[in-house]
């Protein structure tokens, strides 16, 4: 039987049982062999009745010492009891219901029994213990995931089936030097002995084996990625300004500013398009970076475009480059939907007739009458805000012009590696001197009125603060709650003082408003919900107020808590959560401790793993089967360094012994595709 039949032709599943699979994503043959079991049964160590920890599960291997007796307790419930014996001491067995299992038993004959030991020291009991007959003592049972109507052991079978019906379809994608190399077992082994191991040794060497390969063709796969996306460009830069820039400056950029430039413009200066991706905390000095290749983009007859998620940021921004382009020269325009026919107009005719160098915009700057003289650099804010669709738009405006990413999320570079694998990476680790310092304090809700009256104190000092409602997702009952919570705190505590409300359904028009109105001073507190925690920049708000904070991630924490400690007042950050489990409390600490937003981000992911770090696999996070990006960061780095070697001996992976693995490259992008994740 081939490894790609359709599952349902399987002896033994069938159409019913083939909609069961599908739920645990097995459509086919290959997909079931590559069903991993989530744990192991030990049954090869044995424990005395004697020894065995009550309270824990064990295996045992005893004789049956008396006939089994049926007591129906009630409809429907059947109790089968008998004793036990190891020739030392005894143990009670019950079974509940199972008339099958009862009737294996036999006076006088040894069984193992699997199963969790209650009772006390002077007698033990098991109830419905899984039992084998004691020569199957050396066995590892898997035990799978189930769905309803499919337990674990009828799974079991059905890979027992497929492992028979097609052992001889079973080809190693990985040469056999490489294995050499790295001393792997091959591909038939590695399967069998992660449902079936031999033994334990037999099991950790499966396991090291498909964690390697599922590695390996992830990284060859990201390598075939930008393998694809480097392109020649039209746009080659003659000559870096960027010291030039520096010089201009009213402040010493970081060294990690100086050399996230150098790296974009070595990019810009070769004949390939560049394609890379900023990565830097709240408050690194992103915006500077991408300053200074624009200046240098402008110096050698270029122009660029920055393309921003809102009017708010888009108008941020161009405030920004406006400021840090004093005495500069260099011409910017921002371009929104809320201009009038008549400055959009003006706008794109001198946009076409090369007299704006950066135009800075929402997604109105792709629109198709937006024409450029000579674009040569797309700067795009919060990439994932942004559609695919949208992204290359911008980028079809030119000449392949170059491509720079800013985002603020901070990503463990792990991680960064394979959501952006298209995207070489720039890491801002640094802050710039005289970034405030915010401080964080966790406390419970019976500190919530002093909590306010500390808001007070700075809101009296003619400092401005957030109060972020406790709503995770917006639905229409929860957007009353946060209304009826602003009126509250509008007409209650906070009663002298101006109370504006920002939520997620509000039109683009109110928000820009409401934003206007606390950045301009009007709206001494601003009740919002998590829609201002990227990039708004108020230097007067001073303090934060976060309630129900367990509800949020770590990282998303970070990023609220960033929209204070933007000027030159200390900053505070206080965390309302009455969340008493480990988990929280543990949250809350690190939020306590840190402000390394990258430190944050690993932490998020130790304690949440990468599937809720990003939820519903929104920035393309491969689904691995067995792998786990933080336990096997060695391994990871091993298959780098191996995919690297193929790739620079064979990037299209053509040659014959490569051939497996491009074929598992390629199934790679297309579950890729069929999951969503690009």
């Amino acid at each position: 039987m081939r490894l790609d039949t359709d599952i349902k032709y399987l002896k033994g599943v069938g159409e019913k049982r083939s909609a069961m699979l599908l739920r645990l994503g097995v459509s086919d043959v290959d997909a079931l062999l590559r069903l991993y079991p989530r744990v192991y049964e030990d049954w090869s160590k044995i424990s005395s009745i004697e020894d065995a920890p009550i309270g824990e599960v064990c295996c045992i291997k005893a004789t049956v010492g008396t006939p089994v007796k049926t007591s129906m307790i009630r409809r429907g419930l059947t109790l089968y009891k008998t004793t036990v014996t190891d020739g030392k001491s005894v143990m009670n067995i019950t079974i509940f219901n199972s008339k099958y299992a009862a009737e294996k038993l036999r006076m006088g004959e040894e069984y193992l029994f699997f199963g969790r030991v209650t009772g006390n020291l002077y007698k033990k009991e098991m109830n419905s213990p899984e039992i084998e007959f004691a020569e199957n003592s050396d066995r590892i049972r898997p035990i799978y995931p189930q769905t309803q109507g499919l337990n674990s052991r009828a799974i079991e079978k059905l890979i027992r089936t497929a492992l028979k019906s097609c052992e001889n379809e079973i080809i190693d994608p990985i040469p056999l030097s490489l294995r050499e190399s790295f001393c792997l077992m091959d591909l038939k082994s590695a399967i069998e002995n992660i449902h079936f191991p031999k033994n334990p040794d037999y099991l950790v060497e499966a396991r090291r084996r498909l964690i390697f390969e599922e590695l390996l063709i992830l990284q060859l796969g990201l390598l075939q990625m930008r393998g694809r996306g480097e392109r020649k460009t039209g746009v080659v830069l003659e000559k870096d300004y960027s010291e030039e820039y520096f010089s201009l400056l009213p402040f010493k950029p970081t060294n990690a500013q100086r050399r996230a430039v150098c790296e974009a413009m070595n990019d810009m200066m070769s004949a390939g398009q560049m394609n890379r991706l900023l990565q830097g905390d709240v408050g690194s000095g992103k915006t500077a970076v991408a300053a200074a290749l624009v200046y240098s983009a402008a110096k050698n007859g270029f122009q660029s475009a920055l393309m921003s998620p809102t009017e708010v940021l888009a108008a941020q921004h161009y405030r920004t480059f406006i400021s840090l382009f004093e005495n500069c020269g260099i011409r910017t325009e921002l371009l929104t939907g809320s201009d009038t026919a008549a400055q959009k107009r003006t706008k794109k005719q001198a946009l076409k007739n090369g007299e704006i160098d950066l135009l800075v915009g929402t997604h109105a700057i792709i629109q198709s009458d937006v024409e450029f003289a000579s674009l040569g650099l797309v700067i795009t804010d919060e990439q994932h805000r942004f559609g695919v669709e949208q992204r290359s738009a911008l980028g079809l405006k030119g000449e392949n012009p170059h491509v720079y990413v800013m985002s603020a999320t901070p990503i463990p570079r792990t991680l960064a590696l394979i959501i952006y694998g298209e995207l070489d990476i720039s890491i801002l680790d640094e802050l710039p001197p005289g970034r405030q310092k915010i401080e964080t304090y966790a406390v419970t809700s019976e500190l919530r009125e002093r909590a306010y009256t500390y808001v007070k104190k700075h809101l009296d000092a003619g400092r401005q603060g957030y109060i972020i409602c406790p709503l995770v997702e917006e639905s229409e009952s929860e957007l009353a709650a946060a209304t009826e919570y602003a009126e509250k705190l509008a007409n209650g505590f906070f009663k002298r003082y101006t109370v504006g409300l920002m939520h997620g359904r509000m039109k683009s028009n109110d928000k820009k408003r409401v934003m206007q109105d606390f950045s301009d001073g009007k709206t001494q507190l601003l009740v919002s919900t998590t829609v201002i925690e990227v990039g708004v920049d108020v230097p007067n708000a001073v303090i934060m107020v976060i309630e129900n904070s367990e509800r949020f991630g770590l990282s998303q924490l970070h990023q609220l808590r960033g929209r204070i400690g933007r000027g030159q007042y200390k900053s505070t950050c206080i965390l309302i959560t009455d969340a008493q489990n480990e988990t929280a409390q543990k949250r809350m600490k690190i939020m306590e401790t840190t402000t390394d937003g990258f430190k944050i981000a690993d932490e998020d992911l130790k304690l949440r793993g990468p599937g809720e770090f990003f939820g519903s696999r929104q920035h393309g996070l491969p689904h691995l089967r067995i792998a786990d990006m933080l336990k096997d960061k060695e391994t990871l780095a091993e298959t780098q360094r191996a995919a690297r070697q193929i790739s620079q001996r064979d990037p299209k992976l053509s040659l014959p012994e490569n051939a497996g693995l491009r074929k598992e490259v390629e199934k790679l992008f297309e579950r890729v595709g069929e999951e969503g994740m690009n």
